[in-house]
């Protein structure tokens, strides 16, 4: 399941899916989208479909319908991106350096956090 290559769709979708804190059905988020776009059910259905199809949505048969959730939050799914950019982007030295110089005194800060918590958990 590659990071990359959700079409715009797809994108709406998962993002509308990741703002929720419940499992949502097809209708529920096209009855949402329809009030900003014009869009088909069908267009929904086959979109959410596919999302599952490629690992981004897991589903549970509920009556008739299905309830869908995403497989990733949308913080794990921006780390993987990350994780693919930095494996894909030369010597992952200098894009971690390039990447450094280009975050804020609070992105920067919060990474120093996460090394610090990380370092402490490997060292037990």
């Amino acid at each position: 399941m590659s990071a990359r290559g959700f079409g715009d769709l797809e994108a709406v979708v998962i993002e509308r899916i990741w703002d929720r804190s419940e499992k949502t059905t097809v209708r529920e988020l096209f009855d949402e989208l329809a009030r900003e776009r014009d869009i088909a059910y069908t267009t929904v259905m086959s979109t959410m479909d596919n999302l599952h199809r490629k690992g981004w949505l897991e589903r549970e048969r509920v009556g008739k319908a299905y309830r869908y959730w995403p497989t990733l939050s949308r913080e794990e799914y921006s780390a993987r991106l990350m994780r693919e950019a930095l494996g894909s982007g030369g010597r992952s030295d200098v894009v971690l350096a390039h990447f450094v110089e280009q975050m804020s005194s609070e992105e920067s800060e919060g990474l120093r956090a996460a090394l610090r918590k990380l370092s402490r958990s490997k060292s037990r």
